[in-house]
């Protein structure tokens, strides 16, 4: 079975990225046809689901690791406020979705949730506070609380404090304008809205090969995994966006943009308690300092989580190494991802990473009894018997030529574009799913300039703030904020 027509937009993968370019797509160009390919037999089964990542709305109200103290002892506010924009654009995209029917209620996806930091130990205190001043009239940050007192830190959460050494010096911020995001379901609702507005979404489907045209179009190559049939469709535009699988469809596409770049996979398990007792007791997403050489998305946090209507608690994550890239794929990812011109780079991340390497030895070999105490370092009163061990999503971080070090790892997230605009996919993690907004907004910009023109203005009523820096217009931050909160039912 052929299509000998080309499509308007073929998207591979069934996450939270394809379905916001989707989504755009749809409100923009609604007379343009759409095909979504997701190989395994549910959308939002890798990265996005909800059990495979901490549902953080990153606006780095709580993430230590974009503050990071330099050697001269100062803090920078600048990243911290970057991401925090950057989530703005995807709440007013949520909300725009949500005020035109496109998704259902909003508690359905998105909750209100306290983002804290907590840490202990006078240098981290002191740090703490640096922080606290340096955002304290930042636009986007406020109503941000610090306290070291143990009472009022109770008051907030009473699992940090309970059982507490009563010498240990502890400190924490909260700010509660903070978010729980259920991506699993957002991802879900997108795609239904998809495929109610004539999009059409191939389950059981994987992309085998990717093959440039003599007239500009792509040859995507599918198999049906169910029925063991194959078959190809052409597309005037391809957006890889299967998170982990990206790496190698954009290998095989033989564009000269990805020569240079490698992954390196991180696996993830976070301890999970359903416990009433316990999850009464604790409403916050409350995050720590990483430990020396952890990547950032090891950062310890215990947080609450809201999926499907049932409210647990996540610890963790506790990092692992396996060579796949996806959850559900295979252990030669790593090995096959191997070419001539990505080998220099990724020897030269391994000689300049031995931190890394020593955590991650360190966290493949850490006893229940280990993960117990790290978990016992943000609940004293912790036991193991309450909590199970559940296996997150794969990362897959990004691994780059750089002309100093020979090659560096790149935390965060890369948009690999050919120089004609015709296909593009997205590497490496987070804050990933919740810039997904700005992520594709960009991805748009890049890929149709010609129709980004004509675009622009419908964009603007969709997202306010496109093209504009809310952290430089308190009034304007403030009536985002408060006309976000008012559709999505969240604190203003």
């Amino acid at each position: 079975m052929n299509s000998q027509a080309p499509v308007d937009v073929v998207l591979i993968g069934g996450g939270i990225m394809s379905a916001t370019l989707g989504t755009l797509l749809k409100q923009l160009q609604p007379d343009w046809t759409i095909e979504v390919f997701e190989r395994l037999g549910e959308v939002a089964q890798e990265s996005s689901n909800p059990w495979n990542n901490a549902g953080t709305g990153h606006a780095a109200l709580c993430e230590l690791n974009y503050m990071p103290e330099a050697a001269d002892g100062t803090v920078s506010a600048d990243k911290a406020v970057s991401i925090n924009e950057q989530f703005q654009i995807s709440r007013q995209l949520w909300s725009h979705l949500v005020s035109i029917g496109a998704l259902p209620e909003p508690e359905k996806f998105i909750n209100a949730t306290p983002h804290m930091t907590f840490v202990h130990g006078k240098a981290n205190i002191e740090y703490l506070k640096k922080r606290v001043d340096v955002l304290k009239d930042q636009p986007l940050f406020q109503g941000m609380e610090f306290s070291d007192d143990p009472a009022k830190i109770s008051e907030w959460t009473p699992l940090l404090t309970k059982k507490r050494n009563p010498k240990q010096k502890i400190a924490a911020t909260r700010i509660e304008s903070g978010t729980d995001v259920d991506f699993g379901a957002l991802t879900r609702f997108m795609f239904d809205d998809l495929k109610k507005n004539g999009a059409g979404v191939h389950l059981n489907h994987q992309v085998t090969g990717l093959k440039k045209q003599n007239d500009g179009t792509w040859r995507v190559k599918l198999m049906n995994l169910v029925g063991r049939y194959k078959k190809t469709v052409n597309a005037r535009f391809v957006f890889v966006g299967a998170g982990g699988g990206a790496l190698a469809l954009l290998q095989h596409s033989g564009i000269p943009e990805i020569k240079g770049f490698g992954g390196f996979p991180i696996s993830g398990q976070f301890l999970k308690t359903s416990n009433p007792d316990i999850v009464a007791k604790h409403q916050a997403k409350v995050y720590g300092k990483a430990a020396v050489g952890a990547p950032p998305m090891s950062v310890p946090h215990l947080d609450t989580r809201v999926v499907d209507g049932e409210t647990s608690l996540l610890f963790g994550p506790y990092a692992g190494f396996t060579p796949k890239f996806l959850k559900t794929s295979t252990w030669f990812d790593l090995p096959f991802s191997i070419r001539a011109h990505n080998i220099g780079p990724m020897l030269a991340v391994a000689w300049h990473n031995f931190d890394l390497m020593k955590y991650l030895g360190g966290e493949l070999v850490a006893t229940p009894n280990k993960k117990l105490k790290a978990l016992q370092e943000f609940m004293p009163t912790a036991k193991l018997a309450d909590w199970e061990l559940i296996t997150a999503g794969q990362r897959v971080q990004v691994m780059k030529k750089d002309a100093k070090q020979g090659g560096v790892l790149q935390f965060g997230t890369e948009v690999i574009t050919a120089s004609d605009g015709s296909i593009a996919g997205l590497l490496g993690a987070s804050p990933g799913a919740s810039t997904a907004a700005p992520i594709m907004v960009d991805l748009l910009k890049r890929c149709f300039p010609e129709e980004y023109v004509e675009w622009e203005s419908q964009l603007k009523q969709m997202v306010p703030s496109l093209g504009t820096k809310l952290s430089d217009d308190p009034a304007a931050a403030a009536a985002s904020l408060a006309a976000t909160a008012a559709v999505l039912h969240l604190p203003a």
